[in-house]
């Protein structure tokens, strides 16, 4: 007798598991519904594979996420190329935070910034400890940015625009179109040269 469930499973080898669609889909996942929002049978079926080897792959939800973060944070913004050594401080920041914006708003279904959104009063222990450094890197970044040339005002000037990136991704979370969010970011940037110059 033949039996049917061998005769239905294709010949050869299985597909190889591609781990940058892999983590490609999962950011997408994350950033849409949130961390506790995903479940690992959801990630499981998105990425095609049985729980067990989503495990194998990544340890647990946890371990995922951290590769997601890892991931998005190497190409969310362009922070190396927006603070250059050779910009004016006020207007690369300004920059920085007139790009946040229109990253932020550029896809419907992930809105805001993964790491910031992460990050904040009451969310999961879990992410929040995993995305941390990345929010705290962004802040070293730019107190170290203006710190070459005003180091008396690289805290206040790092504070504040980490304020104002929180602040835009909150409200692209919320749904702010991607031209309210760009004024509001402008808006919001004339205070870096009063900051700037204390």
């Amino acid at each position: 007798m033949i039996d049917t469930e061998k005769a239905k499973k294709p010949r050869g080898r299985p597909r190889a598991f591609d781990l940058e669609t892999a983590l490609a889909k999962a950011e997408a996942l994350f950033h849409a519904r949130g961390y506790d929002g995903v479940s690992v049978a959801t990630l499981s079926e998105e990425l095609g594979i049985n729980p067990p080897s989503f495990y194998a792959a990544f340890d647990s939800k946890a371990g995922l996420f951290a590769r997601v973060l890892e991931r998005y944070a190497a190409s969310a913004l362009p922070l190396d190329t927006i603070l250059r050594p050779d910009r004016d401080p006020a207007e690369a920041l300004r920059d920085l935070v007139e790009t946040a914006a229109r990253i932020y708003a550029q896809t419907p279904s992930a809105r805001g910034c993964l790491v910031l959104e992460t990050v904040h009063p009451g969310a999961d222990e879990v992410p929040t400890t995993a995305a941390e450094p990345y929010r705290a890197a962004t802040h070293a970044l730019v107190h170290d940015f203006v710190a070459t040339t005003l180091p008396a005002r690289a805290e206040s000037t790092a504070d504040l625009v980490d304020v104002l990136l929180s602040g835009l991704s909150a409200r692209a979370r919320e749904g702010w179109d991607g031209e309210r969010l760009v004024a509001t970011a402008r808006a919001s940037a004339a205070a870096i040269p009063a900051v700037l110059a204390g």
